[in-house]
């Protein structure tokens, strides 16, 4: 018998309720392994970071972000971002 009393739905995370702001503590994963860094800022227009397209939208933001160790600038989908504390 299947338990359906837990969801798998985890809770919202901070992407679900957008509310990064610019100076925010945050992490994600990269082929390096788990990276932090600070949210810089909201995109939501398309722009070029280090050669690469970003195709933020307001229907579709993006965050820029700085790692802490390397200082490089990235961008990121909500989605792959977590609050660090």
């Amino acid at each position: 018998m299947i338990d359906t009393s837990k969801s798998n739905k985890s809770k919202p995370d901070q992407s679900e309720s957008d509310s990064f702001k610019p100076g925010d503590a945050v992490q994600w994963h990269s082929a390096q392994g788990q990276v932090k860094g600070v949210m810089k800022q909201k995109l939501t227009e398309p722009v070029e970071i280090k050669s690469h397209h970003v195709a933020a939208a307001p229907s579709n933001p993006d965050y820029l972000v700085v790692s802490d160790k390397t200082g490089q600038e990235a961008a990121h989908k909500p989605g792959s971002l977590e609050s660090v504390e």
